[in-house]
Formats: structure tokens, C-alpha cells, sequence
């Protein structure tokens, strides 16, 4: 588990691996990642902030009638350093019924999957199609 030593490099990290969308930290401050985390510190005096955060948000949205991909981090915040404990990763259908799940752990900010990867993790895999060949009589 490796430590980052302040929010600006590990929403950095996170966001150029592809975790830019909306994040709720504790589940609430719907806001990009960065800006999710600093107002729940914010809003929580001194000390008091809960150690371990729970950060959500989706990877993949298409509207409510589709699937989606759904990301929670665990991330333990001790003495102003961020600590990314474990990830799960998962797909639901438009009701919120879920068709697969990842779950990732020892993990740290650098070793994290970038979010294509986390999606392709849970996505279905392509399927193949048969070649169907006309038969045809031979004489």
C-alpha cells in the first residue's frame, strides 16, 4: 500500500487513469473527485473526518434504460496522506440488478487500473459469431 502525500497528486493520479467523472466521498459532495473529497474534509472538523472513505461513482453511464459500471474506493486518509485500500468494481442493469462484479484489493493509487480497464473487467466479452456457410450440393 503506497502512500500519496497530499489530494492534489492523488486526484492527479486517479484522473489521468481515467477516474474523471463525478465522485461522491461518504455518499455525499457529488463533485469531481478532487473537489468531492476537499469539501468532505471541509465539512468535518479537525480530526474528526472518518479515516477510511468511501468514494463512488460511475465509470460508465448510458441512461437510466441501459447498464452501467459502478466504482467504490476504499481509501484511508491518516495524517493528511491518502492511501488507496481496495476497489470494487461493478456492472448493473437498468434496475440495479447486478450482472458482475470485481473486487480489487492491495491496492495503491499507481498500481489502481485505469478505468477502460476496470470497465473491460466487469463489460461483456464481444461474442464471436458463427460463420454460417451455405451448403450447397456437389455432383
Amino acid at each position: 500500500m503506497e502512500a500519496i502525500s497530499d489530494l492534489n497528486t492523488f486526484a492527479k493520479i486517479l484522473t489521468a487513469k481515467g477516474y474523471d467523472g463525478y465522485f461522491q466521498t461518504q455518499g455525499a459532495y457529488a463533485r469531481k473527485l478532487k473537489d468531492s473529497i476537499s469539501e468532505y474534509l471541509a465539512d468535518n472538523l479537525k480530526g474528526i473526518a472518518k479515516q477510511d472513505l468511501l468514494l463512488k461513482g460511475y465509470l460508465q453511464w448510458a441512461g437510466d434504460d441501459k447498464p452501467r459500471v459502478e466504482c467504490c474506493m476504499w481509501v484511508k486518509y491518516l495524517d493528511g496522506k491518502f492511501f488507496l485500500n481496495k476497489m470494487e468494481v461493478a456492472r448493473k442493469d437498468q434496475f440495479g440488478q447486478l450482472l458482475k462484479q470485481e473486487k480489487l484489493t492491495d491496492l495503491s493509487v499507481v498500481t489502481a487500473p485505469k478505468a477502460k480497464e476496470a470497465i473491460a473487467m466487469v463489460s461483456d466479452a464481444p461474442e464471436q459469431k458463427a460463420v454460417h456457410k451455405q451448403k450447397r450440393f456437389s455432383f
